[in-house]
């Protein structure tokens, strides 16, 4: 009975003889009048077949409203709030050529947790289940809601299906655990496959959380997300060291004594700086350089850079010109293809001989040391006020407690530390020739035959961080640890390639594979500055 003494209709009940008025439907309902109006049903009657019926909507009136009475029309305890916001929003769909999808979004949630969401397009439908949705911190929904509570109502989705999907109108169903479903309609958008990464990546960087924000990033990524990127990835990789465009300035003689590799990314200056430093050194007529760029955009003016060095400084050069960034390890594994020697000497553009007779000395330490500890090792880097950069590399864990969730997690990711960082030239102890757990990728000399047992760099990893520190944790599963020895080097650190927030994001991915491929065998004996692992020394 209403108020007013009338009889109300039943709810969900239509006019006799069947009738259903739209616009009665729509003035009892004003939510699905906006959900209309914004594209999310074709109709009021659409949305009253699917969902209205079930729930008890109202949708008739008595032929003449009655004046100055309050009529009831529904049952209050499935009324809607009329003032209230969205209970769910997506921001974005975007799908890839090769089958990519990624989405970011919002829902209230806090009461009745996320189960599951739906896409369903013309040709293809997938799933994200709730674990496979990294949960993020969302500003602007908190301030939408007048809700100051610690719950991530943010979300963001990626996988990669390696099939070809249809991009276009996609209806999405957000399942709650409770049984309810939100529906949105939504277009997804299509983006090439080297800005879907890059998307994606930055995404991950710039999310915001309750907690420590590269933590609570890497454990975001724990379940589905971290795999599902670096296989996109490997897809990338396999695709840009496909027909690179190879070019050689010099002498190509059938042997030298070593190759330097460097990889270049973005940055063209360091070429010519690095061939006019090393030119001076004595012996290095038998060494040959192979530069391999990671940027096609920058192809034309490294082409005139290594036709200006060729001319001036003489030394023997072979350029490799990717066709998209393939990743410190795929490129490097790449460049090693064309090396005409058995000596591989991994180097970063901004490295440089500390001394004139440094590749003389290096030479003298393969002639004079056995193969055990010149088969993979590195040499100490300093900065260009003096300061040690790296005397060798060991291992630590990092854990950190996250009470976002409104419990207690702990998680714990390894790292990479240098000896010695920062100390004093004189500080000789860190450059002390020693095995070690781990050098760096800026300056490694391994035996060509070591590197290709090892199986080269591993090509998992997104763009560059963490392939040196597993090269060596192959080096030592295999039965031989990497050395330290003491010919210096100059190392500009981190100016020799420019740093985007795509790159962030890689890292984040690499350290959480990084500790889920190398955890365990480290945590046995290789832990802290004096593992305890035998045939290591610490300084």
């Amino acid at each position: 009975m209403s108020e007013a003494g009338g009889t109300a209709p039943a709810p969900g009940a239509t006019p006799a003889g069947g009738e259903f008025s739209e616009d009665i439907y729509l003035r009892l309902n004003p939510d699905v009048r906006l959900a209309v109006g914004a594209g999310k049903f074709r109709s009021g009657r659409e949305h009253y077949e699917r969902y209205g019926r079930a729930e008890g909507r109202p949708a008739v009136l008595p032929a003449t409203l009655p004046r100055d009475r309050l009529l009831m029309t529904g049952n209050d305890a499935l009324a809607r709030d009329t003032g209230k916001a969205p209970a769910c929003a997506l921001d974005m769909i975007r799908v890839s050529r090769s089958g990519a999808i990624f989405l970011t979004g919002w829902v209230n949630d806090a009461l009745d947790p996320i189960d599951c969401l739906e896409l369903y397009v013309s040709t293809w439908c997938y799933a994200f289940d709730k674990q496979s949705l990294a949960r993020v911190r969302r500003p602007d929904t908190e301030a939408a809601l007048a809700n100051s509570g610690r719950h991530n109502y943010g979300f963001w989705g990626f996988t990669f299906t390696a099939r070809r999907l249809q991009a276009g109108v996609c209806s999405v169903v957000v399942r709650l655990k409770s049984g309810l479903e939100l529906s949105l309609l939504l277009n997804a958008e299509p983006i090439e496959d080297h800005e879907m990464r890059k998307l994606a990546l930055s995404h991950l960087s710039r999310a915001e959380y309750f907690g420590n924000p590269y933590f609570e990033a890497v454990a975001s990524i724990e379940h589905a997300i971290g795999a599902q990127l670096v296989d996109f990835n490997k897809m990338l990789s396999r695709r840009a060291v496909n027909e690179p465009y190879v070019e050689r300035f010099g002498q190509t003689l059938p042997h030298y004594r070593g190759s330097i590799i460097v990889c270049l990314y973005g940055k063209v200056e360091y070429m010519f700086l690095q061939q006019a430093l090393f030119a001076k050194q004595h012996g290095i007529e038998d060494y040959e350089f192979i530069y391999v760029s990671n940027s096609a955009y920058i192809a034309e003016p490294l082409l005139k850079e290594a036709r200006l060095c060729a001319q001036i400084y003489g030394l023997d050069m072979t350029l490799v010109i990717l066709n998209a960034n393939a990743g410190f390890g795929a490129a490097n594994n790449l460049a090693a293809a064309y090396a005409n020697s058995d000596r591989l000497i991994i180097m970063n553009p901004d490295v440089f001989p500390h001394g004139p007779d440094w590749a003389a000395r290096h030479t003298a330490l393969l002639d004079t040391l056995p193969p055990a500890r010149t088969d993979l090792f590195g040499a100490p880097l300093y900065y260009d006020d003096g300061s040690l950069m790296h005397g060798g590399m060991y291992f630590a864990l990092d854990t950190m407690p996250s009470f976002a969730s409104g419990r207690k997690a702990e998680t714990s990711i390894l790292r990479v530390e240098h000896y010695g960082k920062g100390a004093p030239p004189e500080a000789t102890g860190f450059t002390t020739a020693r095995p070690v757990p781990a050098v760096t990728g800026a300056f490694i000399s391994t035996s060509r035959a070591w590197f290709e047992r090892l199986g080269g760099f591993t090509t998992d990893y997104v763009f560059g961080h963490y392939e040196d520190a597993d090269l060596c944790l192959k080096s030592i599963e295999a039965g031989r640890p990497p050395w330290l020895h003491d010919i210096k080097l100059w190392h500009l650190e981190g100016k020799g390639s420019a740093r985007r927030p795509q790159h962030e994001g890689g890292s984040a991915v690499n350290r959480w594979l990084f500790t889920k491929n190398w955890a365990e065998m480290v945590a046995q004996d290789l832990l802290g500055p004096h593992p305890s692992r035998p045939g290591l020394a610490a300084p």
